[in-house]
């Protein structure tokens, strides 16, 4: 699974990096190096405005990591579906129409697994955390899926309370660095597919499950970092430096 991952980059670079022509500053988010479910997190997605034009946009939304299905009873399911297995998102009925429709990227320096280990003085396991990331740097866009949920408890569409937008990120079987710290791992996107993943016209799943790939191709290196992740209250760059 992914449960935790890195995003630091400011909506001026996503903005330029994705071609966004969308962008509210009030969801300016403050960078993360410690990204957990629930938060809230920045999403490259397109969609018409609701009663506008049919022309999409591509815009940058905030919104909030656990999906939360449009038919669900309240938004506390959304807290475990943070990630959609990418062997069953086309069918699963929680996740299958905004695969078809709700496509979206999440921008990641990297992302976070766990690797138990024994600790030799008190023969208790202990879960080391890795830090994944691209082996030259690169930002990663994570395939995800968005959704929107209606309060029923608020009247008026138009009110802001009235809609809560949320995310999942689709994994894979991991390889390479991040298969040797965990068996699963996010799947993301090359540049050259963005438009057509991101297009909500495009709807056959055989084709858009085709466009994701590994993280890098790949070429993903993997660190041991402090144990301070492990708490969501701890943030800062800190958390990526290495530990023997």
């Amino acid at each position: 699974m992914c449960g935790r991952y890195a995003s630091t980059r400011g909506p001026e670079d996503l903005n330029r990096l994705f071609q966004v022509v969308d962008w509210d500053p009030a969801e300016t988010l403050a960078p993360s190096w410690n990204v957990a479910p629930t938060d809230e997190v920045y999403a490259v997605l397109e969609r018409a405005e609701r009663g506008g034009e049919e022309q999409v946009r591509r815009q940058l939304r905030a919104v909030r990591w656990g999906l939360v299905p449009s038919w669900a009873k309240d938004p506390k399911a959304g807290a475990r579906m943070i990630n959609a297995r990418v062997e069953t998102v086309h069918e699963k009925p929680a996740y299958r129409r905004a695969f078809a429709k709700r496509r979206c990227l999440l921008p990641a320096d990297g992302f976070y697994e766990w690797d138990p280990v024994k600790d030799e003085e008190t023969g208790k396991t202990l879960k080391q955390p890795y830090f994944i990331t691209p082996s030259d740097g690169q930002l990663m866009a994570l395939a995800g899926l968005y959704e929107f949920w209606r309060n029923p408890d608020v009247t008026r569409d138009d009110d802001p309370d009235a809609w809560l937008t949320t995310c999942t990120i689709i994994t894979t079987e991991a390889t390479d660095a991040a298969g040797r710290v965990h068996p699963r791992m996010p799947l993301a996107l090359t540049p050259e597919h963005y438009d057509t993943w991101l297009d909500p016209h495009h709807q056959d799943t055989d084709d858009l499950r085709a466009l994701l790939a590994s993280p890098a191709d790949g070429r993903l290196d993997a660190r041991a970092v402090s144990p301070a992740v492990n708490n969501v209250r701890n943030n800062g760059a800190h958390l990526l430096d290495p530990v023997t």
